[in-house]
């Protein structure tokens, strides 16, 4: 059960209400993080920058490393939503989100979402190499800035206990990022 209910678009304030506007545009669907999040348009519209960040990474990275990258944050972080969210994409593009297989870039970019979601003071030299070793300096800011949202979009749903949407109901693992109540 949510914390805080997802508000009806109609009752949202005149902020949040013009961004859940955008949003519907832009993707079909009002989630219920997007609804919980429009009890403030402040709120709303700083963690949907994750979406113009995303579009910075993929030219860079690709969009099957970028999902990646988020998957990998998401399930590290045991965000029921997000992760399901990105096994949807990944199941529906024909991969095993359970056992991706990855070359040594992509391997990297987990590697390093992974480190994120744990620690970000653990980011070992060692890692960072690895990634610098095929990104550009304002590449590794806007990847970095991608997974960082993309842990405050975890732990927005996480603490508030989001109720996962019904259309990702049948992608949900097995038990690997199920929420802890």
């Amino acid at each position: 059960m949510p914390r805080i209910e997802p508000v009806e678009p109609s009752s949202a304030e005149l902020e949040a209400r013009a961004e859940l506007d955008r949003q519907l545009a832009a993707s079909g669907r009002l989630t219920n993080m997007k609804r919980t999040l429009a009890h403030s348009g402040t709120a709303l519209h700083a963690l949907m920058t994750w979406y113009p960040l995303r579009d910075r990474v993929v030219p860079f990275l690709g969009e099957r490393a970028t999902t990646l990258f988020a998957h990998a944050i998401s399930a590290r972080t045991d965000c029921l939503i997000c992760s399901t969210f990105f096994r949807r994409i990944l199941v529906e593009s024909g991969e095993d989100p359970d056992a991706p297989a990855l070359d040594e870039r992509e391997r990297t970019v987990v590697d390093y979402g992974v480190q994120l979601a744990v620690d970000a003071n653990g980011v070992s030299d060692e890692l960072y190499g690895r990634l610098a070793a095929f990104l550009e300096p304002a590449e590794i800011v806007d990847l970095t800035a991608f997974g960082a949202l993309m842990i405050a979009t975890n732990l927005f749903n996480n603490a508030l206990r989001v109720d996962l949407d019904g259309y990702l109901e049948p992608y949900r693992a097995d038990g690997s990022a199920v929420r802890r109540r």
